[in-house]
């Protein structure tokens, strides 16, 4: 979580800032970066730049948007209309989904072949399963 106090037009490192009252930056960064351990995650440079930079444009007003799955800047009442509820994932959405031009009936074919081949796998592992115990129970 990253505060400020004043989002009001100022000025920081010789930049001038635009007037952010009344918005609040979401930025997902759940697919950034790598697990180190079960609770702890480490990003690289150029994760940090990317939040980074993400959230200098915006404060500045300069090359910013809203990237579906990543980042939104979302007004006040866009929050008052979610219980106030500060889940970034909420506002940012998901990203865009890749374009599959494979028609349906095809897609569907294939899926269900595939579906039927692991049915297959799963009954002789099954068989495979059921020999070993009784194996085990003749001893």
């Amino acid at each position: 979580w990253f505060l400020a106090r004043d989002k009001s037009n100022g000025i920081a490192r010789d930049r001038k800032l635009r007037d952010r009252r009344g918005e609040i930056l979401f930025i997902d960064a759940r697919k950034l970066g790598h697990m180190v351990d079960r609770t702890r995650r480490e990003f690289s440079d150029e994760d940090i730049e990317k939040i980074a930079g993400t959230y200098h444009r915006w404060r500045e007003g300069e090359g910013y948007e809203d990237i579906p799955g990543f980042c939104k800047s979302a007004s006040i009442e866009e929050v008052r209309a979610h219980g106030h509820v500060l889940t970034p994932g909420r506002y940012v959405g998901i990203e865009a989904a890749e374009e599959d031009d494979t028609p349906f009936p095809e897609r569907f074919a294939a899926l269900q072949a595939e579906l039927e081949e692991q049915f297959a796998e799963a009954d002789r592992l099954a068989g495979v399963i059921r020999e070993r115990l009784a194996g085990v129970l003749a001893r």
